[in-house]
């Protein structure tokens, strides 16, 4: 299986309401692509909650991005300092917010 993903990956250290179950929890963002993001896991619980919500800002803007998404890959890193890790993928996002997070990805691959 080829772990190529299809659209761009970029840095982005923002922290993010994680919802799980109703209950938001806070959680770090390390990067963002048009079809999803990878988070570090700060305070939570252990659950095995698939289905998240999300609700955020991308740097720069002012307005409140909510998504929801699916935990599609999870690792656990060694030190305590890396602290647990998933990626989730979009599954619900506006048409604006869509866009948003497209034009923020275009603008950042081109930065770096």
């Amino acid at each position: 299986m080829s772990d190529k993903r299809k659209n761009a990956r970029v840095p982005l250290d923002i922290y993010l309401n994680k919802y799980m179950g109703g209950v938001p929890y806070m959680a770090r963002a390390a990067d963002i692509s048009q079809e999803g993001l990878s988070l570090a896991r700060l305070l939570e619980p252990e659950q095995d909650a698939r289905r998240v919500g999300l609700q955020f800002q991308l740097p720069g803007s002012e307005e409140v991005i909510y998504a929801e998404g699916e935990v599609v890959r999870e690792w656990i890193e060694a030190s305590p300092r890396q602290p647990e890790r998933s990626g989730v993928r979009f599954t619900l996002l506006t048409q604006r917010h869509r866009q948003m997070i497209d034009d923020y990805v275009t603008r950042s691959s081109r930065a770096h």
